[in-house]
């Protein structure tokens, strides 16, 4: 289909004017303002390139200078976590000790303490001649009676008292039974002495009760 062309308008009362202009000269003139954008155009284009190319390098300055910064503060990290390395191995070396000071004394009774409350529940006239004992250690448990009808116990004390009139054994034994860790206590031979003494022997069990617990009474500190 073959459109209609436009007219021209007819201007009634304007200023006559004629283009006297070949062309060839409006061509160029087109041509040259044409030129002169696109040059506008790639120098602005030029410029944001240049300007997004300096803040990407800026922002890769930052980024490395940050880990530089990162690496050095890992490495003084590092360095303090050596020193508390060895802080912890002492400390563990502490515990370590601790632990077998523990079970060091776990089974300890203290025996001069404990003779002495044993001579003390004796009559003034009856002296401790000699003792034996027998307890169990941190490594050992102590052998326990087959029968059911005796206690258990930690430690055996064997010892012979020299009274200077008829030992009353079963007083004696009454009084025994008042000593922490009390078990059983049973009488053996009784003798006379050619001075008119007499000299019995007593073996008494004791319990765990006996323990000093040094550790725990001293807040975990032996």
């Amino acid at each position: 289909m073959i459109g209609k062309r436009k007219s021209p308008t007819l201007s009634l009362g304007g200023d006559p004017t004629i283009d006297l202009l070949p062309p060839e000269l409006r061509i160029k003139r087109r041509g040259r303002v044409l030129r002169r954008r696109i040059s506008i155009g790639i120098f602005l284009l030029a410029l944001i390139v240049s300007g997004a190319a300096t803040l990407v390098q800026a922002q890769a300055n930052q980024a490395r200078e940050e880990l530089r910064i990162a690496q050095l503060e890992t490495q003084a990290l590092a360095r303090q976590q050596q020193g508390f390395l060895e802080v912890e191995k002492v400390k563990a070396k502490i515990s370590l000790i601790e632990a077998a000071q523990e079970v060091g004394i776990s089974t300890e009774i203290n025996w001069h303490k404990y003779l002495n409350e044993v001579q003390a529940t004796l009559p003034s006239n009856v002296t401790v001649d000699s003792v034996n004992i027998d307890s169990a250690t941190p490594f050992s448990s102590y052998l326990q009676p087959v029968s059911s009808l005796q206690g258990e116990r930690i430690a055996t004390l064997n010892f012979t008292a020299t009274s200077s009139t008829l030992p009353r054994v079963p007083d004696w034994l009454k009084s025994l039974a008042t000593l922490p860790g009390f078990v059983d206590a049973s009488p053996g031979s009784m003798t006379r002495n050619e001075s008119g003494s007499y000299s019995v022997n007593i073996t008494m069990h004791i319990d765990e009760v006996a323990f000093s617990e040094r550790y725990s009474l001293a807040g975990g500190r032996p």
